[in-house]
């Protein structure tokens, strides 16, 4: 009916083109951080990680929580609570603020942020001259590059050419 009621009104039938939108796209998507640094200031403790706002800004931009959880290796230290920032000069740059760690994180461990795949690319800039992640899809027991990470050359081509 619409391909009669195009041609009857002298107009190409209309090509549709949806988006997954957060609903799919968001649980679809696992970010990965390396612990850069960790900070015991008394009861507080401050998990910095190698991204933050310029690869996923929605929690400082509209206050979105992830629940980062440590992968790669056990863990049978108790919990404590921390706050996961990111490796930007900016106070604003939390990943995820009051969360549950294992006690004993540290330096070069792997943290997992699930659900963040929708927007978190989309999103993501060269601010402070820190490259966008790459993106690796993962199935059926395989994993393939995407798209690589970003280099400071890709920002100096971009920037001033060859």
């Amino acid at each position: 009916e619409l391909v009669e009621s195009c041609a009857a009104a002298g107009l190409p039938v209309p090509r549709l083109a949806i988006e997954p939108g957060r609903a799919i796209a968001g649980p679809a998507g696992i970010a990965l951080y390396r612990v850069l640094a960790v900070k015991r200031t008394g009861e507080r403790v401050f998990v910095a990680v190698d991204g933050g706002m310029s690869d996923n800004p929605r929690p400082a931009l509209y206050g979105v929580r992830y629940a980062p959880r440590l992968i790669g290796r056990p863990s049978t230290a108790g919990p404590c609570t921390a706050t996961v920032v990111g490796r930007h000069c900016e106070a604003g740059d939390v990943l995820a603020a009051d969360v549950e760690l294992p006690a004993d994180v540290r330096p070069g461990d792997l943290l997992a942020v699930p659900v963040a795949g929708a927007y978190q690319l989309s999103m993501a800039s060269g601010y402070n001259l820190v490259g966008r992640p790459p993106v690796v899809a993962v199935g059926g027991g395989a994993a393939r590059l995407l798209m690589r990470r970003e280099t400071l050359d890709d920002f100096r081509r971009r920037d001033v050419g060859d």
